[in-house]
């Protein structure tokens, strides 16, 4: 009796080609991961990648710090921006995060630029209270006369 229970245990857990039916899931939540998130961030990275690649002297492009520039020079691994007519500045190559169109920076406008001329009022801090007001400067001035009293 305890032979047969054994056998026909043995039996129903071998169920043959069940096994990778519970593993199907699993397969295919990988392919929708890779879909939805690998694939498109490689295609994301390969474009950046070739973008960098074809940056030229006079391009306008945004660094990832969120500089603004025009390529004045390219190297192998460094571009040098114009900020500002007489500020340059170095930056990696992978730093650079946009291409921007033709005439964008020309077509922003500083807020500084338009107030250039015009003159700024600026309202005074108020005063801050002498020690004399508070009371502090006589505390001080106690202290002073009871030391030079006591050295004599």
């Amino acid at each position: 009796m305890l032979i047969n229970d054994a056998f026909a245990q043995a039996a129903s857990s071998s169920q043959g080609g069940a096994d990778w039916l519970s593993l199907l899931p699993m397969f295919g939540i990988l392919i929708i991961f890779y879909l939805l998130l690998i694939r498109p961030q490689a295609k994301r990275a390969k474009e950046q990648k070739q973008m960098v690649e074809a940056l030229q002297r006079g391009d306008e492009v945004i660094t990832n710090g969120g500089i603004l520039g025009q390529i004045i020079n390219v190297s192998e691994n460094y571009v040098i921006l114009e900020v500002a007519p007489t500020m340059e500045v170095t930056v990696l190559k992978s730093s650079v995060q946009t291409l921007l169109p033709k005439g964008t920076l020309k077509s922003i406008e500083p807020k500084g630029k338009t107030q250039k001329n015009k003159t700024v009022k600026t309202t005074a801090a108020p005063e801050t209270k002498k020690a004399e007001d508070t009371g502090e400067a006589s505390d001080n001035n106690e202290n002073e006369a009871e030391k030079n009293t006591e050295k004599k």
